[in-house]
This record gives structure tokens, C-alpha cells and sequence, in this order.
């Protein structure tokens, strides 16, 4: 397997999950800036990984290029950075990676884990579990056109039920550099807790074949303290962590934020957004942020109430204005 840029990361590594309508530039931005502020062990208080959100292949190249691309915007100081890709169709996954490639990212990931709906039913994400033959397919052509980048790999423990001792075997013959497995099947979405059991088993399995892949374990990781815990108990390369970073430009730091700071940290992120996608995404988006960064202090529910009822990026700028000079005097 030729060398990349896997082969520096230190272990275990911490990697930003692929978030669809969430992981965009804006969100990445966030965690660049508050990486830099403070170091973890000698290393860069950030991820080691940065994922793009999930881009549909069908869509690039059957319905808006220019918005859909618009996904695939990054900057240097992400690096490395992972893009991922979905489509159950061949020929369009070799068109995709080819142009993931020579967008200049540092790896290509292949979504075989999206649950939902619409997704499975074209074939794609999760209902790739149910048909490995495609899938391999998928990895080998994407490695064909990739220009060398490293492809990866990104799927549940099973599809109905745990399906490990079959499905991992079929994807680790086709050596991805990494796979990251979310220990959920795609029944179980994320209704029930995480089986990190099933990634300590995923470790196993691969180390029984004498493979080379990483395997990244996925699923309910709420600090970097349980990350690594979760990657040493599993045994695990690596850890992805999803939810638990909403919010949160601080998780890899392990900074615990006053609410002025939370505050001020949401006025960036709306700020950032303006600026990359105010163009192109619906303001809407944002709101989905606004619990996480607003929550756990004293009148957090009253400004998220009125964060709400904010139209645009100009109203929430202004809400979160009055409030920073509120608590801030509070904190005097």
C-alpha cells in the first residue's frame, strides 16, 4: 500500500466526522481557529483529520454543479483533509474522485454508511452493506482515477444486524488506507448506544487478515478524554467524532468556555458563514448550530428563543451582540 499521509498521524488520531449540512467550510473554520489557540500534548489543538460533508456524485453531475461544489471548498490550513463522496453508480464515483483529485484534497472517502432513506434507495451509503460486490467495485475504480490520494472507506457495523465477520472481510480484500465504522447498524440509526465492542471486534478481524487498513472507531464520543479511552480500549487507530463537536470548537483542547466565550464563538461561526456560504446555503442552516453553542448557563433558553426568530445572519449578529454585553458585564 503506498504511503500517505496516514502514515504520520500520530496514534491514536482524532478525525472530524463528515457531517451532511454541517461539516462545511464555515464549521471547519471554527475548529481551525480554535485549534490554534492552544496545543494538545505537542500537537495542534484540532483535529488530525478533517472531513468534508458528504457530496452526492449524482448530484454534481446530474444537478448543480456550481452549488454542490461549493462543498468541496477547503483551505490549507485544514490540512490533511479527507473528501467524501456517495453514489451507488460506477462510472459516476470515477468521475467524482477524479475530481476530488484535482481539487487537491489529501484523501477520498467513500460513504457506505448513510442511513437514510433517500440515499439507500438509489443504491448508495448504507445499502452498499447489502451489496458488496458494487462496493468493492466502487473502491477499485476510485483508486484507479485518484491520482494516488489514499481512498477510505466510511460504513456501519452491519445493515438489519452486525454483519463484521462478512462485510468487513469483503472491504479490507480491497485495501482502503482506513475505515471508519460507525458501531451502529443501519436499523439502529442513532437510537440506541454505540457498540464499541463491535470496533474492538472490526480491530481484530482486520489484524486476523494481516491487513494494513486503519480502522477508526465512530459513535457516541462526547470529549477527547473518551476518545481516548475509546481508542485504547478498542484498540482502534483512530477516533471520529460526530455530534459531540457541535458546538464545540474546543473539544480537541479540552477547554471548557465561559458563556460569554460560547457567546462570541457563535457570532463567529454565523460570520464565517456569511462570508463562504451566505451566497449559496439558506441562513436556516445555522439554526441547527444554535442549542449546542446556547445551552448550560442562566438564560441560555431565553437567548436561544430569540436566536430563533431571527431571519438572517444580520438579526442573530445583533441578538448575540446585546448578549455578549450582557454576560460580559455579568463576569466584570
Amino acid at each position: 500500500m503506498k504511503k500517505s499521509f496516514w502514515d504520520n498521524l500520530p496514534r491514536p488520531f482524532f478525525c472530524l466526522a463528515p457531517m451532511a449540512n454541517v461539516t462545511d467550510a464555515a464549521f471547519r473554520k471554527m475548529f481551525v481557529k480554535y485549534g490554534d489557540l492552544s496545543k494538545r500534548n505537542d500537537r495542534k489543538g484540532g483535529p488530525d483529520v478533517f472531513w468534508t460533508e458528504f457530496v452526492s456524485a449524482d448530484g454534481l453531475f446530474r444537478g448543480n454543479f456550481d452549488v454542490l461544489s461549493k462543498d468541496f471548498l477547503f483551505s490549507s490550513e485544514e490540512r490533511p483533509i479527507v473528501a467524501q463522496i456517495f453514489s451507488s453508480d460506477i462510472e459516476l464515483m470515477k468521475r467524482a474522485s477524479a475530481l476530488v483529485a484535482k481539487l487537491g484534497f489529501d484523501g477520498v472517502d467513500i460513504n457506505m454508511g448513510c442511513p437514510d432513506k433517500g440515499v439507500c434507495r438509489q443504491g448508495a451509503g448504507a445499502a452498499l452493506i447489502k451489496n458488496p460486490k458494487v462496493a468493492r467495485e466502487i473502491i477499485r475504480v476510485t483508486k484507479e482515477v485518484s491520482n494516488g490520494l489514499p481512498v477510505s472507506v466510511k460504513t456501519r457495523i452491519g445493515y438489519a444486524e452486525d454483519e463484521l465477520d462478512i462485510w468487513l472481510p469483503e472491504l479490507l480484500a480491497e485495501e482502503p488506507a482506513a475505515i471508519t465504522l460507525h458501531a451502529r447498524t443501519k436499523k439502529e440509526l442513532s437510537k440506541v448506544p454505540a457498540n464499541w465492542d463491535a470496533i474492538e471486534k472490526a480491530v481484530d478481524i482486520r489484524n486476523r487478515l494481516n491487513s494494513k487498513t486503519l480502522i477508526i472507531g465512530n459513535g457516541d464520543v462526547r470529549s477527547i478524554e473518551e476518545a481516548k479511552i475509546r481508542a485504547k480500549e478498542s484498540g482502534a487507530d483512530g477516533v471520529m467524532i460526530g455530534r459531540g463537536l457541535f458546538g464545540n470548537p474546543w473539544f480537541f483542547t479540552g477547554y471548557s468556555p465561559t458563556p460569554t466565550e460560547r457567546i462570541q464563538a457563535l457570532s463567529e461561526h454565523i460570520g464565517y458563514f456569511e462570508k463562504l456560504l451566505g451566497d449559496i446555503k439558506n441562513f436556516a442552516n445555522m439554526k441547527k448550530h444554535f442549542k449546542s453553542y446556547v445551552e448550560g448557563f442562566s438564560g441560555a433558553r431565553e437567548l436561544r428563543v430569540q436566536l430563533m426568530e431571527t431571519k438572517n445572519a444580520r438579526e442573530a449578529l445583533a441578538v448575540l451582540g446585546k448578549a455578549i454585553t450582557q454576560y460580559s458585564n455579568e463576569q466584570a
